[in-house]
Order: structure tokens, then C-alpha cells, then sequence
């Protein structure tokens, strides 16, 4: 430290005449180090320093399978270099008197890699703090709720600063640099695997487990152990709204954890549907299945649907219009709300399936035929061969791979094996 005025620089002396003072001088010591380390003459500018400190540094760094060493060496030099006060020292009294100064050690190797390249360079540290990780829940919601609007309560667990120690994990300047890892935070080791051929690995610090720094254990703090953080319950509303999908998201920012140096994270609820039992949903399309009878789907009929409000819909067809097997008729407006719009809404399908009686009595047939249009007979010719029909799935449609129904996988005959063969005769 200096006191008073005058040159800081006077207590060292100065040497030679023009230019930076001593350069060139300086006797026995070592002023010469860090320009071989660049690679650049004594009177280099700033920017051939620039320009050869990339070039080397990405020659050399451990993620490109460069010597960590070395790579030390040229962002040490660098630092020195690019400041003009800490060149001039360096100039006239080598590295002895940088000592005090920073000289060299005032930033990290990455971090100087970092200022020069913007965080390329895989493991070169962000400036600022970084955002913790997200936490994220599902939550599960009915039809219902996604139609009508739910607000559901939902408890986290996250870390928040100690108290006690608050998130410091122990004494005030307690926490110290890992000295295993140089802060680093993972360690590398390059192992010989033959001649003129090594290994580089990197693997995690096992002392600092990757923080980066660590505190003697006389120094932690009895409440959080060293951690720094407790652990906190939070109840969350979670406000599902009308007409949200499945898969939507709900974030409450900055509720995650909170680490001290970090900034916290979001919470984050994905709202699932749960299939419901009488509606499908898509979209804000609605659809419902309604089951008729054959005589109200030819003679008319009156229904009501319960909608997810409990509301009641009438729904008809008036004696006359038949309702075909699969017909699918349209209600506008009773569809799902628009999220973001309650009061608009989709559409509601009706998809009709027609239950046909299994068998009818003989009157009966003789009653309809008479009432309904009569069927056009083919003519026949006494030429057509007779044919009798059985019941199938249709799911075996495109499945006969050409066995008779009455052949084992050998192709052994079975009595009985397989389907019904159709039985056609001459007539």
C-alpha cells in the first residue's frame, strides 16, 4: 500500500529511457516469462496480446483436451499483460513484484476465457448469478373443473436461506476456496495409457462435492449443518381456469428453491385432464353419445343431457325423421369455454348409435312390413348358389392367412378348430 502523493511506481525506480519505463532492464529478473508464454515480442500492442492470447487459449483448453498447466500460464500472463499498470511492474520487476498486486491471480483461468470468448468454452462461468432449476408438479383435473373453474391448494417443500447462519453456512468468512479442486469445482487427472499418448479425465470434486468452496467443520453452522438452506412449506393456490387444456401450465415465478447466490427458480403446475366417463373433449369441441332405441330412432324421441354445469339440455327429433346408425347432429354454445374468454364457447357433437332388436316376433314383422316401404326383390334366375351367413368380428378383417379353419399350425386336421366356415350350396 502506498500513502501520500508522488508516483506509486517510485518506490521500484525507474530504468531505461522512453518508452515503458525499464523495459528491457531489470537485471536477474524474469520479466521475459510471460510474453514467451503468448508467444508475442516485448513491445507488443494490446491487441496482438489479444489476438495471441485466443489463439493459444483455445489451443490449450482443458475442454479441448489441452494442458491445464499451460493453459494457467497464458491466462496468468494475459491478466498481467492487458493491464497497464501490472505490465509496467511486471516490466521492471518480474513476477516478485506483482506480489500483493493480483498479479496473475486476481481471476480465475476461466474467467478471463470467458471475458474474451463470452462463455464458450463449455465449463467457463456465466457473470451474475444463475437461475435455480424449476420444480414442477402435476396436477390432475376433471372435466368438470377444466368447464367450470377450480381453485385447488397444493403444498411444496423448497430450500430457503438458513436463518441462523443466513445462507452462509457458518461463520462469517468461514467459507474458504476448495484448495483439492482450486474452485474449480470437478478435478482433472491425465493418466499415460502408451507411449506418447495420454488420458485426460475430469470427474467431480469429491471434497467440495462440486460447490466450489468449503468450511472447516468447527466453522458450520449448527442449524443447517454447513448447507446453508432449510427446509420450507408452501401452500400454493393453483387457479385452474375455464377452458384450460391438458398439458397447460400454471408458473408461480421465483417460488422454487432459493440458494443463496442463485436466483430462484419457478414453480411450475402442469395441469392433466382426467378422462371423463360421458363427454370427450377436443379442443373446445365437445362430443356425447346418445343411445336410441329403434322405434325412437324411426318414430321421434325426447331427451335430456346433463352438462358438466348440471345443467339439463332437451334434445328431440320430431315422428317422422329417422335417426340413422351414426348420425351425428350440432348444438352450438355448448361446447368447452375459451380459455381466456369463459363466455365463448365451443361446440357440442351428438354421435347417435341405433340398438336393434335381436329377434322379432312373426306378427310383428308381418305389422312393419305392411307399414314400411316393401324391398325390391332381385330376379332370380334358379342359377344362384345358396350361401349361409355367421357372426364375425370385423376386427378380423385382413387377418385369413389362408387356413381352412380346420387345420392346426402343422397343418394337422382339428374337428372343430378355428371359425365357422361359410357353407355355400348349389341350388
Amino acid at each position: 500500500m502506498f500513502f501520500g502523493g508522488g508516483d506509486p511506481f517510485e518506490h521500484f525506480g525507474h530504468g531505461g529511457a522512453g518508452g515503458r519505463p525499464g523495459r528491457g532492464g531489470g537485471g536477474s529478473v524474469d520479466n521475459e516469462g510471460y510474453y514467451k508464454a503468448l508467444g508475442v515480442a516485448k513491445d507488443a500492442d494490446e491487441n496482438e496480446i489479444k489476438k495471441a492470447y485466443k489463439k493459444a487459449a483455445l489451443k490449450h483448453h482443458p475442454d479441448k483436451g489441452g494442458d491445464v498447466e499451460k493453459f494457467k500460464e497464458i491466462s496468468s500472463a494475459a491478466e498481467v499483460l492487458l493491464d497497464p499498470q501490472k505490465r509496467q511492474i511486471y516490466d521492471q520487476h518480474g513476477k516478485e513484484g506483482l506480489e500483493g498486486q493480483g498479479g496473475g491471480e486476481g481471476h480465475s483461468p476461466e474467467d478471463i476465457f470467458s471475458m474474451f470468448f463470452g462463455g464458450q468454452g463449455g465449463s467457463s462461468k456465466r457473470r451474475g448469478p444463475q437461475k435455480g432449476e424449476d420444480i414442477v408438479h402435476t396436477v390432475k383435473a376433471s372435466l368438470e373443473d377444466m368447464y367450470n373453474g377450480k381453485t385447488v391448494r397444493l403444498a411444496i417443500q423448497r430450500n430457503k436461506p438458513c436463518p441462523d447462519c443466513e445462507g452462509r453456512g457458518g461463520k462469517v468468512g468461514a467459507e474458504k476456496t476448495c484448495t483439492d479442486c482450486n474452485g474449480r469445482g470437478v478435478k482433472i487427472q491425465i493418466r499415460q495409457i502408451g507411449p506418447g499418448m495420454v488420458q485426460q479425465m475430469q470427474s467431480g470434486c469429491t471434497t467440495c462435492k462440486g460447490l466450489c468452496k468449503i468450511i472447516d467443520e468447527r466453522d458450520k453452522c449448527k442449524q443447517c449443518k454447513g448447507n446453508k438452506v432449510f427446509k420450507d412449506r408452501k401452500v400454493l393456490e393453483v387457479n385452474i381456469e375455464k377452458g384450460m387444456k391438458n398439458g397447460q401450465k400454471i408458473k408461480f415465478g421465483g417460488e422454487a428453491d432459493e440458494i443463496p447466490g442463485t436466483i430462484p427458480g419457478d414453480v411450475v403446475i402442469v395441469v392433466q385432464e382426467k378422462e371423463h366417463e360421458v363427454f370427450k373433449r377436443k379442443g373446445a369441441d365437445l362430443v356425447y353419445t346418445m343411445d336410441l332405441t329403434l322405434s325412437e330412432a324411426l318414430g321421434g324421441f325426447v331427451k335430456t343431457i346433463t352438462h358438466l354445469d348440471n345443467r339439463s339440455l332437451k334434445v328431440q327429433s320430431n315422428p317422422g325423421q329417422v335417426i340413422k346408425q351414426d348420425a351425428v347432429k350440432l348444438i352450438q354454445g355448448e361446447g368447452m369455454p375459451y380459455h381466456g374468454s369463459p363466455f365463448t364457447k365451443g361446440r357440442l357433437f351428438i354421435h347417435f348409435t341405433v340398438t336393434f332388436p335381436k329377434t322379432l316376433p312373426l306378427d310383428t314383422v308381418a305389422i312393419l312390413s305392411s307399414l314400411l316401404p316393401r324391398p325390391q326383390t332381385p330376379m332370380l334366375t334358379g342359377e344362384e348358389e345358396e350361401c349361409s351367413m355367421t357372426d364375425v368380428d370385423i376386427s378380423q378383417f385382413g387377418k385369413d392367412e389362408g387356413k381352412t379353419g380346420y387345420e392346426n399350425e402343422e397343418g394337422e386336421d382339428e374337428e372343430g378348430g378355428g371359425a365357422q366356415r361359410v357353407q355355400c350350396g348349389q341350388a
